[in-house]
């Protein structure tokens, strides 16, 4: 089994940058994939951002160029660099992580997932 706990949520204005970050624990060697992924009230989940083990990242279209995800293998970390925030990415942010290869579109599924950190940004 494996656990993910998020941090770094929180009110940002427009324009402004968080990071979120995601502490893994338990059966970390078992992880081949992590992710981000949100949910706005009354919305459908949606993939933000994947990395792989061999550092392959895939990131949602409306988020590329702005946020950015990067792990650290030595503190089983995953990371969320988000710039340039808009009201649109208001959500909570969850991590996941899977045994296998993923890609943006298929981190809301994946096996494992954290129970979330609010991001609200404000005009």
């Amino acid at each position: 089994q494996v656990q993910l706990v998020e941090s770094g949520g929180g009110s940002a204005q427009s324009g402004g940058s968080l990071r979120l970050s995601c502490a893994a624990s338990g059966s970390t060697y078992s992880i081949y994939s992590m992710g981000w992924f949100r949910q706005a009230p009354g919305k459908e989940r949606e993939g933000v951002a994947a990395i792989n083990r061999d550092g392959r990242t895939s990131y949602e279209d409306s988020v590329k160029g702005r946020f950015t995800i990067s792990q650290d293998n030595a503190k089983n970390t995953l990371y969320l660099q988000m710039n340039s925030l808009k009201l649109e990415d208001t959500a909570m942010y969850y991590c996941a992580a899977s045994s296998y290869n993923t890609d943006v579109h298929w981190v809301p599924f994946l096996t494992y997932r954290g129970q979330g950190t609010q991001v609200t940004v404000s005009s």
